[in-house]
């Protein structure tokens, strides 16, 4: 068909007809706020490059969460900055941790409204920043590291953590603590795995609001971010395993691996717009150059249109109360 006959405009003409025929919605259940808690805080500590975001006490975090449930936020993903590190990460899997604590803490306090939910990773707690233990020639030992894994795992689950987020990019992580988890009795316990998670340049933010000591970088087990086929590849093996969600991070520049993973599995797909993405945006608003709440939503909804079931990002109380009003 031809013009005049083909009018695509009738579908744009008023508000009323936008919303009806809207393809990508964005709900206040389908974002997941990650949150810092720090040990030995009393008040909490503004993160400089992260505008809005903060290192939390617990008294802080427990607050923020319950913001965070009162806006319908779906969940809050957590993650600990420890007093004391070493090479072990020993923090990670001690009860009396700062991340342990804390997820108990929000368990009780919120976890009839929303899904508590743990970073299980080693690079906040080990002195050499790593994700991982790391062998006599420096290298990240995969299988030893997935030792680690499954002590944290179980540490997790046993404070109350309802989901637990593999971020750490091992091999056999996902079957590993699987297996534990369902021999210590917790088969309801989800696994998320961070399965394309890509070696970025948008991380920089995060290593300041965990105070993190890497040196280095993580490239033998992030991927390159050259590389969509193996993104996918990655999802699809976290799948066979037992994951009961995959993700992709970070979110925006890595919309096409995004795509291809949700067309590619079966189980929900969700993505992190990370704390470059966060920052880049809060400081192109405070410099007046973009409308900030129109870009907020605009970037969520990018994500949602992309694949993501649901979306991990620092606005998600702030855009959840807006998109409530």
């Amino acid at each position: 068909m031809s013009f005049p006959e083909v009018r695509l405009r009738r579908l744009r003409q008023s508000p009323a007809v936008r919303d009806l025929v809207r393809e990508t919605s964005l709900q206040p259940r389908q974002l997941v706020l990650p949150m810092f808690v720090r040990e030995g805080l009393s008040e909490p500590v503004a993160i400089g490059s992260m505008p809005g975001v903060a290192q939390h006490s617990l008294d802080s975090l427990r607050a923020a969460a319950v913001e965070a449930a009162e806006a319908g936020v779906g969940g809050v993903m957590l993650f600990g900055v420890p007093a004391v590190r070493d090479a072990r990460g020993s923090g990670a899997d001690d009860p009396h941790g700062i991340l342990n604590v804390a997820t108990e803490a929000l368990a009780a306090e919120v976890g009839d409204a929303l899904v508590v939910q743990t970073d299980l990773c080693l690079d906040e707690f080990t002195d050499h920043g790593h994700c991982g233990v790391l062998a006599a020639d420096g290298s990240v030992d995969n299988d030893a590291t997935l030792e680690r894994y499954t002590s944290m795992a179980l540490a997790q689950a046993r404070a109350g953590s309802q989901l637990l987020g593999l971020s750490g990019m091992m091999d056999g992580q996902v079957a590993v603590i699987r297996a534990a988890l369902d021999a210590e009795g917790f088969t309801q316990t989800l696994i998320l795995a961070y399965a394309a998670k890509y070696a970025s340049a948008f991380y920089g933010p995060f290593r300041e609001a965990v105070d993190s000591q890497l040196t280095g970088d993580r490239r033998t087990y992030q991927l390159d971010p050259g590389n969509r086929r193996e993104g996918v590849r990655e999802a699809v093996v976290d799948e066979a395993e037992g994951a009961d969600i995959v993700m992709v991070k970070p979110a925006m520049a890595f919309l096409d691996v995004l795509r291809e993973v949700r067309d590619t599995v079966s189980i929900p797909v969700w993505a992190y717009q990370v704390s470059g993405e966060y920052a880049m945006i809060e400081a192109a608003a405070a410099n007046g150059w973009i409308d900030r709440r129109a870009a907020i939503l605009e970037s969520l909804l990018s994500i949602r249109r992309a694949g993501a079931d649901a979306v991990l990002t620092y606005w998600a109380t702030e855009a959840a109360r807006w998109l409530r009003a």
